[in-house]
């Protein structure tokens, strides 16, 4: 355990300026029989290091796809994409892999894709330290301080069948560090467990995050998943929309409570999403009334807009 936090200490450096995961203007197009289907729109998106943030959107609003490019498994169509440095655009082929095995893990949805079946807990958490040349007499050592950190010691020697779905996934949240990557990238990986196994995996990926000072960045559909981290990340047609922060506050009694602030994401060409439930509150429509305040900007319905809400209003009367 002392040299788990030794290499936690060593991760808490002084973050980059512009964070360790940096989407700009990120495309991704996919062409299926002639035709293109746009995955990502110009999404932006910056994680700072030692972050733990989830990204929430419905399905088909691009966030797989984002990930899928954060792992090196896809390569974007235009804008820039940098994970600790790597240019994702820029990467050949054997530069992928070792960045694949060396500075991102990965934790698939599906917990039969994370581990072996014919491989004990801790021989899967050593095999990916093969590929990067970990000496075999600290392999064993380094599995199993692991397997301690995320409370499946006891499994050590068991195969995946014989293991919950709960003890698979923190075995692969295992596996994923097992070499020390830069970034942990998760896949919905509670998307098949019950609330009260997802609750443990969380705390597992937390802890890994606390203890191992891994950046975690964790992909769902789920809403209530966004309440197990600081920040949330709303993506919607391709692109990221809003954002959640969520901080401990302490009241005038001296008690702590946890507050939520939602916050629209301004790109680089000054665009932002305005939530749906707002706009459509509003009966706001393909244009809007705007006014620069001394400390803010207004936002208003056009006059067809305000005349078509008093119309629903008094309708309602």
């Amino acid at each position: 355990m002392d040299e788990l936090r030794r290499r936690a200490a060593e991760a808490a450096a002084p973050q980059r300026e512009d964070g360790l995961v940096v989407c700009e203007n990120l495309v991704r197009i996919h062409r299926t029989e002639g035709v293109e289907v746009q995955a990502l729109q110009g999404l932006d998106l910056a994680v700072a290091e030692g972050e733990m943030v989830a990204v929430i959107g419905a399905s088909g609003s691009g966030k797989s796809t984002l990930l899928g490019i954060l792992s090196g498994q896809d390569v974007p169509t235009a804008g820039a994409a940098a994970v600790d440095g790597h240019d994702l655009l820029a990467m050949k082929g054997r530069d992928r892999l070792r960045y694949r095995r060396g500075t991102v893990g990965f934790i698939w949805q599906q917990t039969s894709r994370n581990l072996l079946p014919y491989l004990s807990a801790a021989e899967n958490v050593m095999l990916p330290m093969t590929y990067t040349g970990v000496k075999r007499s600290r392999r064993r050592e380094r599995a199993e301080e692991l397997l301690d950190l995320l409370s499946v010691a006891h499994c050590r020697d068991r195969t995946p069948d014989t293991l919950s779905g709960g003890e698979q996934q923190r075995v692969a949240i295992a596996v994923a560090n097992a070499n020390e990557p830069r970034v942990l990238l998760a896949d919905e990986p509670t998307g098949e467990l019950d609330t009260a196994t997802s609750d443990e995996v969380f705390a597992a990926l937390r802890r890994a995050n606390e203890e191992l000072g891994v950046t975690v960045l964790v992909v769902t559909h789920d809403p209530l998943v966004s309440e197990q981290v600081q920040r949330t990340v709303l993506i919607r047609n391709g692109r990221t929309s809003t954002e959640v922060l969520r901080r401990v506050a302490t009241g005038e009694d001296g008690v702590e409570v946890l507050t939520a602030e939602e916050y629209a994401v301004l790109d680089g060409s000054g665009r932002l999403q305005l939530p749906g439930e707002f706009t459509e509150r509003l009966h706001m429509r393909k244009r809007v009334r705007l006014a620069l305040e001394s400390d803010h900007i207004g936002v208003w319905p056009d006059e067809a807009a305000r005349q078509a809400r008093s119309a629903a209003e008094a309708g309602e009367a």
